[in-house]
């Protein structure tokens, strides 16, 4: 078994287990909840980094990903040049599809600064950024050779998902336990995609070639 469905099965039971603290108020929520009452200090800092995580910035980033992506590949000739793009750029498509009726069902309150709404787990900003974030790392990994760029790739896109993290916990827009679930889901979602990908990846990581 491959990196990417052991991190598939853990990453699910994860958001199993959360899900099921947030929904019975057990005590990991109850914890959650002391936790946020001692970070919360909204300011203007707090707020441009859970930013990251809006629509607006994300997803063009990921689309700046995906057509260099694509570009390259093509002109490599790599076998099914165009699939990883749109494969990365349907999963961020349907992503709400998911989030949006999860957070309708459990309905959880948020943060007391947020006042009397629901709908706070998953956390959808950390979704966004998450998969946007993390399917752009995906798509651009196998181009890149060498091993600083590859560390770099990393680095960057868990810098922004920690950032977008830190600034929703921090602001109060979110408590702790619906950013955590809201990346278990998207590990999940991911791995996956990484999954799905892996055919056209040769032994080395690399594209193969071939016609589309």
């Amino acid at each position: 078994m491959g990196w990417p469905a052991v991190v598939l099965a853990a990453a699910g039971l994860l958001f199993l287990l959360i899900t099921w603290q947030v929904v019975a108020h057990g005590p990991l929520a109850r914890a959650d909840q002391r936790i946020d009452r001692d970070v919360v200090r909204p300011d203007r800092v707090s707020g441009l980094l859970a930013d990251l995580g809006n629509i607006t910035v994300a997803v063009p980033v990921l689309v700046i990903a995906l057509c260099w992506a694509a570009g390259r590949a093509r002109r490599a000739g790599a076998y099914r040049w165009w699939l990883p793009p749109v494969a990365a750029a349907g999963l961020t498509a349907v992503l709400p599809a998911l989030i949006v009726p999860l957070k309708d069902l459990i309905a959880r309150p948020g943060p007391p600064v947020m006042g009397a709404a629901t709908g706070f787990y998953p956390s959808g900003h950390t979704a966004t950024a998450a998969v946007a974030y993390g399917a752009a790392a995906l798509v651009l990994w196998p181009w890149l050779t060498a091993a600083y760029a590859r560390r770099g790739l990393l680095a960057l896109c868990a810098a922004l998902n920690l950032a977008v993290a830190f600034g929703l916990v921090r602001h109060g827009y979110h408590w702790p336990l619906d950013v955590v679930g809201s990346w278990s889901l998207c590990a999940v979602l991911l791995c996956a995609l990484r999954l799905a990908l892996g055919p056209l990846l040769g032994r080395d990581g690399r594209p193969r070639s071939g016609a589309a």
